[in-house]
């Protein structure tokens, strides 16, 4: 039957329906809702919220705040740092071109997302890269390579139409001026040398 010992997990709220497997870590102030598993040796940090029909295989590291909508499998090898919002039905991958006949287990291709990206529902993260801070994936964008922080990412093949602030908002695109403000926030980023920095977040004074 499905289940897990709430005393193992103190501060935690887990639906009866949810497989735990053991050992795992999983930290306070964490909802992990119906039909979800949770699989030997992953690590969920704190205040994360993993909504229906999730899974977690082995291995696998969340950070705190992370949020993962339903229908979404995290697999081997991908690592989410804090703040991290997967989308409904997204896809991670770790294994680069699968075959059913042959096991590539040692094979799998790491991914790491940095801290405070957002991926759309139905987009598809193809494994081996890095995805930077505060990018943003748009639903049904398939990325093939690594996104640099505060990139706003659609399409098929996913590439980059702007950047994105760190809240979430499109920040202008156009003209010669390399400082760029938002207009929902008022953060202000500078590019620089095809990147984005940001000079000024005030989401920095919110963070505990």
């Amino acid at each position: 039957m499905p289940g897990s010992d709430p005393a193992r997990y103190p501060g935690t709220f887990i639906h009866e329906s949810c497989y735990i497997d053991d050992p795992c870590e999983i930290g306070a102030g964490t909802k992990i809702w119906h039909f979800t598993h949770v699989m030997a040796r992953s690590r969920i940090g704190r205040n994360c919220n993993l909504g229906q029909n999730v899974v977690v295989s082995p291995d696998v590291t969340l950070g705190d705040r992370v949020k993962v909508q339903n229908n979404v499998s995290i697999y081997t090898g991908v690592t989410l740092e804090d703040c991290v919002f997967c989308g409904p039905s997204m896809v991670f991958t770790n294994v680069i071109n699968p075959r059913s006949e042959i096991v590539r287990r040692d094979e799998y291709r790491p991914t790491l997302v940095r801290r405070g990206v957002s991926f759309g529902a139905n987009c598809t993260i193809v494994c081996g890269d890095e995805i930077g801070a505060y990018a943003f994936i748009g639903a049904g964008a398939v990325v093939r390579g690594s996104v640099p922080a505060y990139a706003l990412i659609v399409g098929v093949p996913g590439r980059r139409i702007g950047w994105a602030c760190r809240c979430g908002t499109a920040l202008p695109r156009g003209g010669r001026d390399p400082v760029h403000a938002c207009a929902a926030c008022g953060n202000v980023y500078r590019q620089r040398d095809g990147a984005l920095v940001p000079e000024h977040e005030v989401q920095d004074a919110l963070v505990r």
